[in-house]
């Protein structure tokens, strides 16, 4: 469906929050970088359902998120993995709060191992979650965006997606194809009123960090202070970027007055990557 630039304009009311009547579904929503991006997007105006695999973890984070303001959010158990289960739970999440119009593909895993040690099933468990869920959530929820002439996809990947990082083979494989994906779809949809784009984050203050942290303390001997001084190292400010910051980010994609930016791969990274 072909949209003129006039009909891509967002005609809602300006004295209204700019996302007033959209719904925004972000996977891997329950802690970390999607938690801070469901709670700017409710700041923004949207209906949010968050969505992972851990339903006690989802329910926590959506009580959290009412408490603080945020009335029209609720959660969908989802793996994304799980090709046969994603239809059903963007269907039970379109029931509660209408049509996805927002979608955030943000779940994701982070494993790493000299490629010697990276064997198929490390290498296909990264794939699977960060690329092939969000290519299934990604055609879940396109249709739906094409009939109502109006859609916002943006894709958390990595700086992992725009440069090599040693010992994260997998896991750059997969980053690099979400770049991809997000830049051949913007292409294809790039005549109507959806836009696709990706963020791409340095080491963030999240639990993929803590975990990342554990695991070189463990593998090297070296402390839990030096392991974390290590990784902040690739950051040019010498910080951790903070899940609030990606949040911000993905949240300017998916305003109104975005409609020009479409197929971007966006570091947030202190200047890791340019």
């Amino acid at each position: 469906m072909e949209h003129s630039a006039a009909a891509m304009a967002d005609s809602r009311p300006l004295d209204g929050p700019p996302l007033a009547g959209r719904h925004a579904l972000v996977t891997g929503g329950g802690s970390g970088i999607g938690a801070a991006i469901a709670r700017h997007l409710l700041r923004l105006g949207a209906a949010v359902t968050i969505a992972g695999r851990q339903a006690a973890r989802l329910e926590a984070a959506a009580a959290d998120l009412a408490a603080n303001g945020g009335a029209a959010v609720g959660w969908v158990a989802l793996d994304v993995t799980d090709s046969a289960a994603i239809p059903a739970a963007f269907a039970a999440a379109a029931q509660q709060r209408g049509p996805v119009a927002i979608l955030v593909n943000n779940a994701g895993i982070a494993k790493a191992a000299p490629f010697a040690k990276t064997d198929l099933a490390l290498w296909d468990d990264i794939l699977r979650t960060d690329l092939t869920g969000a290519f299934l959530c990604t055609q879940a929820a396109l249709p739906g965006m094409l009939t109502a002439g109006w859609g916002r996809i943006v894709n958390v990947a990595s700086t992992a997606g725009l440069t090599g990082l040693a010992y994260c083979t997998a896991y750059c494989a997969a980053k690099h194809g979400l770049v991809g994906l997000t830049r051949a779809l913007a292409r294809e949809l790039a005549r109507t009123a959806v836009t696709v784009n990706a963020v791409c984050p340095g080491y963030t203050e999240t639990g993929i960090v803590t975990a990342a942290v554990a695991d070189i303390v463990a593998k090297t001997g070296r402390s839990a202070e030096q392991a974390l001084a290590g990784l902040a190292a690739h950051n040019p400010q010498g910080r951790l970027i903070q899940p609030a910051e990606v949040a911000d980010a993905v949240a300017w994609l998916c305003l109104p007055s975005a409609t020009a930016i479409t197929g971007q791969s966006l570091a947030i990274a202190g200047g890791e990557v340019m």
